[in-house]
């Protein structure tokens, strides 16, 4: 374990194996580290916090901050981080509230570049880059491996479903439907995230169910609803298109629609 002479750690923060602190990193409060992580210069860890092996917090990042929520009163509320978790430059990270759970949660293999923001009571799944100046509201769910460009936004109880991508600059008022792009203010669906569709590993066969499930429901004029039916309908055996049928049909917020799409999918 390599600590700077000048850390300040709490006496209630647990330590794991080869932990590393910088010249005058923060530890606050009853932090569990795991093995390996990595706090920089002036990085701070504070509140009841989690934060799994090999993950690192770069310089002025604060993790574990109270939520910025006026009804926060000062109860325990708890943040859990996974494994390899990368939070850059000037990065926050709030915990969560007692009204939306009192937990914010992050999975494993996220990259948070420079002054990114991830507010309360926030769910981020596995596999995610959220770019420089990212900032999402409270309440707000990110699925796996979905990319989120500089300066996108993400409005309060939104959801940005598994392998979708918000262009730079995009504010996502509504849900996101996995497998797509999004982008604009506010955001409005260009078409199927194919490059990360591919990173990610889907078969041809996928892909094309994919695209041919995104014009009936998005650019063929039916209403939602109708569209939704018969996509699931005719794509039974393919779990993906599956998938995305379920996201549309349980959201709260309501989904982007399709740039050019004819107004009765507005209906």
């Amino acid at each position: 374990m390599a600590i700077h002479p000048t850390a300040i750690v709490d006496p209630r923060a647990q330590l794991g194996a080869d932990v590393e602190l910088g010249p005058y990193a923060v530890i606050e409060g009853a932090v569990k580290l795991g093995a390996r992580v990595q706090v920089h210069a002036h990085g701070m860890v504070r509140g009841d916090t989690e934060i799994g092996a090999d993950s690192k917090v770069y310089s002025f990042a604060c993790i574990g901050g109270d939520p910025q929520d006026l009804k926060y009163r000062g109860e325990p509320t708890r943040l859990v981080v996974g494994e390899r978790n990368s939070f850059r430059e000037f990065t926050t990270v709030n915990r969560g509230t007692a009204s939306g759970g009192a937990i914010t949660r992050i999975g494993n293999d996220n990259l948070f570049m420079a002054n990114t923001h991830v507010a309360h009571d926030c769910t981020v799944g596995d596999h995610c880059v959220f770019a420089n100046s990212v900032a999402i509201a409270g309440h707000v769910t990110i699925q796996d491996r979905v990319v989120l460009g500089g300066l996108a936004a993400v409005h309060q109880q939104g959801r940005i479903g598994r392998c979708a991508m918000v262009g730079g600059g995009g504010m996502a008022a509504q849900d996101v439907p996995p497998f797509t792009i999004a982008q604009g203010d506010r955001a409005r669906l260009v078409g199927l995230n194919v490059v990360g569709l591919r990173r990610a590993g889907f078969s041809r066969e996928v892909m094309s169910a994919l695209k041919n499930a995104y014009r009936e429901l998005f650019q063929a004029g039916m209403p939602l609803r109708i569209a939704a039916e018969q996509v699931r309908a005719f794509y039974n055996d393919v779990p993906e298109v599956i998938e995305l049928v379920d996201f549309l049909e349980t959201s709260q917020r309501g989904i982007c629609r399709s740039v050019g799409a004819p107004d009765a999918a507005d209906e």
